[in-house]
């Protein structure tokens, strides 16, 4: 059976890459999440920033967290070969936010998501991510269109994809009775 790139093997309860993702910049790696990262995304999505521009996912456990990335990054990175990915500040091996690619079932194209703990915050890191992980999308992908959903109070955020080259397309809603969202989008030219 040939191999996929990018693919995940389940064995024995845990995820092994035939070939691991590793996007670096000049401060940052980019690797997959894995179930040891639970404490960590606990706090990330307990953040009242992250509750407030992204969404409260319910997650209050550690046990909730691991099945939170079990169901999320780790389903994604079997089914796809690509989803949120951890972010670690290379000089302090510190994981400080996330940061990938998402395919949600609302849009044809591929959403490209960033969220990071409030201290890593306001220091580029964010934007130095979204750099990284735009390119793989565009070079190793082959992505020729890219999306993003932002809150539409979340000036940063739309700073940031601005600032990727993501320029706004429509206001939608991800579930009929949520609030309106922005999307963004890039398309090769």
């Amino acid at each position: 059976m040939a191999r996929r790139p990018h693919s995940i093997l389940a064995f024995a309860g845990a995820y092994r890459l035939d070939r691991i993702i590793m996007i670096t910049t000049p401060r940052l790696s980019i690797i997959p999440l894995t179930r040891s990262d639970a404490p960590f995304m606990l706090k990330l999505l307990n953040d009242p920033d992250f509750i407030t521009h992204i969404a409260d996912r319910g997650v209050r456990t550690i046990s909730q967290a691991e099945q939170y990335l079990l169901d999320g990054p780790l389903a994604s990175y079997r089914e796809h070969g690509f989803g949120l990915w951890a972010v670690r500040v290379l000089e302090r091996d510190e994981l400080v936010g996330i940061c990938g690619l998402v395919r949600r079932p609302q849009f044809e194209d591929i959403d490209i998501g960033y969220g990071f703990l409030p201290h890593a915050r306001g220091q580029g890191y964010a934007l130095e991510a979204a750099q990284g992980v735009f390119r793989y999308a565009r070079e190793n992908l082959g992505l020729k269109r890219v999306i993003a959903i932002v809150a539409p109070d979340n000036s940063t955020s739309i700073t940031l994809l601005e600032r990727l080259g993501f320029g706004y397309e429509a206001s939608v809603r991800l579930q009929p009775d949520a609030e309106p969202i922005c999307r963004y989008g890039w398309t090769a030219s």
